[in-house]
């Protein structure tokens, strides 16, 4: 399974160097063996672990983290910054009154004389009147000593570490640890190369083995089966169940409507019964010379207009 996706660097040539021994190569094949059929488990694991690492940073962890990013750069910008500010000024001014200027004026006016004049002062005088000769009287003595005894002593140490214990380690180190160390180095590395390329074979068996035992079954199914049968019901069910429900609404708004425009003439012709029938209204009948009736507006053919009143004052 290539989860990784990193194109498989080129294998280096094994390194040999001059002057390797029979214990070199006898231990090479079954140290890169033995670390092959340990790394191949870790290397698989390692595969997995990498592929939902990414899964998850992607489509997880990134969009939560801007969120959470810019909700935390917007409440800083507009809500902790300025009270920051606000409370910094204020604290550091009460801290400068209740915590600095105390003890500058303590420091300044009280420990720094009580120090200079009750302790200084004497340690001074101490110093340059009794410690400076007995310094110089020690170091006379110790120097003495330095160089007629420790100085011998010291390079037969030194010449009897080297010899008994530096020289063997370096040639145990240079002559076995150097050896089996690149060796081992050289087996996991190899082993980690071969242990990908067995982890993705193993990969793309396993995804042959899934597309031919579950996808390619469903595939044929699909196309077999389910298509035909999905074009059937459409034709024969879906589609004159859909034209039926048409007609049949169709029909029953028709109804309703008939049922609505025969319930209001019912209404209608009882209401007749009732009440009786509106009366006709009469047709507004002109003169023939335009005359009209006193004290009406309606004019009557044949009659003779009467005079009009008329109540203003005459001049």
């Amino acid at each position: 399974m290539d989860l990784d996706k990193t194109p498989a660097r080129p294998r280096t040539p094994e390194r040999f160097e001059p002057g390797e021994g029979c214990l070199t190569t006898a231990i090479r094949i079954p140290v890169r063996i033995v670390v092959l059929v340990l790394v191949v488990p870790v290397r698989m694991v390692w595969d997995l672990l990498a592929a939902g690492a990414r899964v998850v940073y992607r489509s997880v962890l990134t969009p939560v983290g801007r969120g959470i990013a810019l909700a935390c750069s917007w409440a800083y910008k507009t809500l902790l910054a300025p009270v920051g500010r606000v409370l910094g000024v204020v604290l550091g001014f009460l801290g400068k009154v209740l915590f600095v200027w105390p003890w500058v004026v303590l420091w300044r006016y009280v420990v720094v004389p009580v120090v200079r004049y009750g302790l200084v002062v004497p340690l001074v005088w101490l110093y340059e009147t009794v410690l400076t000769p007995v310094g110089h009287g020690i170091a006379f003595v110790c120097s003495w000593v330095y160089e007629t005894l420790l100085t011998p002593v010291g390079h037969g140490l030194v010449w009897l570490v080297v010899t008994l214990v530096v020289a063997p380690l370096g040639w145990f180190y240079r002559a076995f640890l150097t050896p089996v160390g690149r060796e081992i180095a050289d087996a996991i590395c190899v082993a980690w190369r071969i242990a990908g390329q067995i982890s993705r074979a193993i990969g793309r068996a396993l995804k042959w083995l899934a597309w031919v035992l579950v996808g390619q079954p469903v595939s044929w199914i699909y196309r077999t089966v389910c298509t035909p049968v999905g074009h059937m019901v459409r034709d024969h069910v879906w589609a004159p169940a859909k034209k039926a429900a048409v007609e049949t609404g169709r029909a029953v708004g028709s109804a309703l409507r008939s049922a609505g425009h025969t319930v209001r003439q019912a209404r209608r012709d009882a209401w007749r019964a009732l009440v009786g029938a509106p009366r006709p209204a009469e047709p507004v009948k002109a003169s023939l010379d335009g005359a009209r009736t006193l004290g009406g507006t309606t004019t009557v053919p044949g009659v003779v207009p009467a005079p009009e009143i008329c109540l203003r004052k005459q001049v």
